[in-house]
């Protein structure tokens, strides 16, 4: 039962050339013969369906590479257009449109350029102004310091005789007070 052929069963074989041929109960070995064959294809048709899908297949394959090929046909064609269009049209477009609006830009920006260099210039000019005055003023205060650091010993000189000044005071006060208690605790 192998493919399309036909098969005849072992039983009910004919010999060939003129020997001596077997009957079979529904007729003659060549009626026999005739409706194996017609079994086989009955049952190749039935029953083997290869051929039938291969020929589907190959009709299925053929017709997907065909499709498959106008399709990508179809977008190869899209994309030569859309290219075309692109360098013919959009290209030309937007280098026109940079050129013009090019200058444009070139010009504010050199603006804000010149802007920004002349900010950052009187930024300068602040902090160095602001730098100046600081070292000044602090040059300032180191002569200050000294001057203050010059005095101290004049002062803690003054100081230090004003208090010598008034412990003698209190020491004579004490002892005039130690005069008038001594009277006192003579009563």
């Amino acid at each position: 039962m192998s493919g399309g052929g036909t098969e005849t069963p072992v039983g009910c074989e004919t010999a060939q050339g003129g020997g001596s041929k077997k009957r079979d109960s529904l007729g003659t070995a060549g009626s026999a013969h005739l409706i194996i064959k017609d079994l086989g294809e009955i049952h190749s048709r039935l029953l083997d369906h290869r051929p039938v899908i291969q020929g589907e297949t190959r009709y299925f394959v053929k017709e997907f590479e065909e499709k498959r090929g106008l399709r990508e046909m179809r977008v190869l064609e899209n994309l030569k257009n859309m290219v075309h269009e692109t360098n013919e049209h959009t290209l030309p477009k937007c280098r026109e449109t940079m050129q013009n609006n090019l200058s444009q830009v070139l010009q504010r920006l050199q603006a804000a350029n010149d802007s920004v260099c002349r900010l950052q210039q009187r930024e300068q000019e602040r902090k160095k102004i602001h730098n100046d005055h600081l070292i000044a003023s602090e040059k300032q205060h180191v002569l200050q310091w000294e001057d203050f650091m010059k005095e101290q010993p004049n002062r803690r000189a003054e100081v230090d005789e004003e208090h010598r000044k008034a412990m003698e005071r209190l020491k004579e006060q004490y002892a005039e007070m130690e005069k008038d208690l001594a009277k006192f605790s003579a009563f």
